[in-house]
């Protein structure tokens, strides 16, 4: 579980000195810390640029979206993608695959360009 540190919430627990053996320390946080490794390593994150586009754009994501983005994430990286363009509904997502971060985001409408480039896959998320 997360520790906080100043009030800052830390994806580590702190060890205080004293509070645990050396022997301890290796042992017992060695599994926490391989476990909150996985978890961050498997999070789908979203870049600065990418969190203004969803708000300024009006995207909203629930959380059965964000789980199918996460899914479609997966697939691209099986495939060995590196920079994937992902529909979902009628929204465009320009994904870093090997960091697994959202870089942008867009509604696909008429009115709009709906060119992409510097990317070498397309995913549907159903």
């Amino acid at each position: 579980m997360p520790g906080e540190i100043n009030g800052i919430r830390v994806p580590f627990i702190p060890i205080t000195p004293g509070e645990e053996t050396k022997q301890n320390k290796v042992t017992a946080g060695g599994d926490q810390f391989k476990t909150i490794f996985k978890e961050e390593l498997e999070r789908l994150k979203f870049s600065n640029h990418a969190t203004q586009r969803l708000g300024t754009r009006n995207i909203d994501l629930s959380e059965i979206e964000i789980q199918k983005l996460k899914i479609a994430v997966e697939k691209a990286e099986a495939k060995g993608c590196k920079d994937s363009l992902i529909m979902l509904n009628n929204t465009a997502f320009i994904v870093n695959i090997p960091n697994r971060t959202v870089v942008t985001a867009m509604p696909v409408e008429p009115d709009n360009d709906n060119i992409f480039t510097n990317i070498d896959s397309v995913v549907f998320a159903f």
